[in-house]
């Protein structure tokens, strides 16, 4: 079984976290988000994982020189070979898929870098294909599904009017790749766009027509990374889930001075903590200092310094440097607010 993993956006609705770290290497709780999706994923597909392609974006769009080698390293940790693609021009979700056509053969699962989820469910690697779904309530603003007898039967996007509360979630199955590949294929040749991209729901759509059965895969939660205020949800979430798991994320040499830490919590390494309250819901990352603050569901990444604070919903990139009593914050890397 491969992974195929689609992650050429720049995430400019999650700026300016997103200026020097792509928005799946984004980290939550200690992982960045496209290695949480690829074991969410391994979890649910009951067969090994031998490859795990990745398509990333030009370096020009913000992808530093070392996204490669990252990616590379998330593969090998789960046992897998690891390819990384560029795609050089953002023409659809179709085309971003089809620059990793020398990896889009067998079966394989297409994942879009966007979300994380949790589901309980088992694949059925025997079924043409499968699209994880989740039950939303506003569907007009998403792709959804129509089913009948277990199978999807119709496509639907953004529908004006109530057809379905089932939402894509831009996870896929599919049994035979090449078979995915060549209808991307005929799309391009044949200049085959809708506004103005070559889109994964005509290849869907063809397949259908043309006998292929989906099933939906249905999640329990599914987690959104496209804002900042969501993904500081989607920290805590991720938080919960590790700490009911029994999973202990602090680190064993963070240095408690006068301080406490109130689970659940991501505490890197060598991280220092003076006069300090964290948590509940704080991710902190590694070679972080905190004197004289009290930090609540907030997504913290590395080398920052945060004094005279009282934070809660914050989000704050490497390198930052906080001090006073804003509260609800959002910025970036190397900044400063003193």
């Amino acid at each position: 079984m491969k992974i195929i993993v689609p992650m050429a956006g720049i995430g400019s609705r999650l700026r300016p976290h997103t200026l020097t770290v792509p928005k799946p290497l984004t980290v939550i709780a200690g992982k960045p988000i496209v290695q949480r999706l690829v074991e969410d994923i391994s979890s649910v597909i009951d067969e090994e994982i031998d490859e795990i392609a990745f398509i990333i974006g030009p370096a020009k769009k913000g992808f530093p020189e070392n996204t490669t080698e990252n990616l590379l390293q998330i593969a090998k940790e789960l046992g897998a070979k690891g390819n990384v693609y560029v795609q050089e021009e953002a023409l659809g979700t179709a085309h971003a898929l089809f620059c990793a056509k020398e990896s889009l053969s067998g079966p394989c699962v297409v994942a879009y870098a966007d979300t994380l989820f949790k589901a309980d469910f088992k694949l059925d690697a025997n079924a043409d294909g499968a699209i994880w779904v989740k039950q939303v309530a506003d569907p007009s603003a998403f792709g959804v599904v129509k089913l009948d007898n277990g199978f999807i039967t119709d496509f639907v996007e953004k529908p004006k009017d109530f057809v379905s509360d089932l939402a894509i979630i831009g996870i896929y199955y599919f049994k035979d790749g090449d078979r995915v590949r060549n209808e991307i294929q005929y799309l391009i040749d044949n200049d085959l766009k809708e506004n103005n991209e070559y889109q994964l729901t005509n290849v869907l759509e063809t397949l259908k027509s043309e006998g292929a059965k989906f099933i939906p895969g249905t999640v329990n939660t599914w987690m959104d990374c496209g804002k900042k205020d969501p993904t500081v949800d989607t920290n805590k979430q991720v938080l919960e889930f590790e700490h009911k798991a029994g999973n202990n994320l602090v680190s064993k040499d963070v240095i408690l001075e006068n301080s406490e830490i109130i689970q659940p919590c991501y505490v890197g390494k060598n991280v220092v903590l003076k006069n300090a309250k964290i948590g509940p819901y704080v991710s902190l990352g590694s070679n972080s200092v905190v004197d004289n603050a009290t930090i609540s569901n907030s997504l913290i990444q590395n080398n920052v310094e945060i004094s005279n604070a009282n934070l809660d919903n914050a989000m704050i990139g490497n390198h930052a440097k906080y001090n006073g009593n804003y509260t609800s914050v959002s910025i970036g890397d190397y900044t400063e607010l003193i």
